[in-house]
């Protein structure tokens, strides 16, 4: 997974020093959804399904092509065999999303829900998450744990225990459809990305946070390994 993740952050990384990139994590991982529910897609699929411009299309096409994820064909671009095995492994933590309406955790008018495999010893106090979201123009957002089949805040340690730490004990339908349609395991985490002006916006919130929480996850493991024992 971390050479995954590496190529994921060589694509959103500026080749040219005078251009800003106006892409983020989430369209390429977005892009890549695209591709493989529909085989192929052309550019104006992709700057309209990613509320991007030509220009930014443009990079982002050329970024996937020099990491080798993607060709283009006559059909339209297409992933590679290595694309497919990078949005493989992302799938694999990012299994399930769903739009869920207002409530008390998720105060935009849009809402959206990923569900993040495995990574509840990753999620501190959610404010990594949140900060994730607004990067890309979002409200913010919600980052719950999965515990004792109920969703709980994430917490200092020393309040780990309190019973009353369930944000959804007056949403009893939330709970019980976002545990019907998300199928969370223990140490699963949610994240309920929240936008006021479309759920794309709520959408690419949520995702963002999940991809930013598995790089940095991943990048903190792999300098632990680098460290030298004393």
């Amino acid at each position: 997974m971390h050479l995954h993740i590496k190529t994921l952050a060589n694509i959103a990384t500026r080749y040219a020093p005078s251009r800003v990139l106006s892409f983020e994590l989430v369209h390429i991982f977005k892009a890549l959804q695209l591709m493989e529910k529909k085989g192929h897609v052309s550019r104006a699929l992709l700057c309209r399904e990613l509320f991007l411009g030509e220009g930014a299309i443009k990079t982002l096409v050329k970024h996937l092509r020099i990491q080798g994820l993607i060709v283009s064909t006559n059909a339209g671009t297409i992933m590679t065999k290595k694309g497919k095995d990078i949005f493989s492994e992302l799938f694999r933590s990012i299994p399930s999303e769903i739009a869920i309406p207002k409530c008390s955790i998720a105060l935009g008018t849009f809402n959206y829900v990923v569900l993040l495999k495995g990574y509840n010893s990753a999620i501190k106090s959610g404010i990594e998450q949140r900060d994730a979201a607004i990067k890309v123009g979002a409200l913010g957002a919600t980052t719950l744990l999965f515990e004792d089949r109920k969703f709980v805040m994430p917490i200092v340690p020393v309040l780990s225990k309190d019973l009353n730490n369930n944000p959804l004990q007056n949403e009893p339908k939330i709970q019980r459809f976002l545990i019907e349609k998300l199928k969370p395991a223990r140490n699963d985490v949610i994240i309920i990305g929240s936008s006021n002006k479309n759920k794309m916006g709520a959408e690419f919130a949520a995702k963002n946070a999940a991809l930013i929480t598995i790089m940095n996850h991943k990048r903190h493991n792999n300098n632990e390994q680098c460290l030298p024992n004393i």
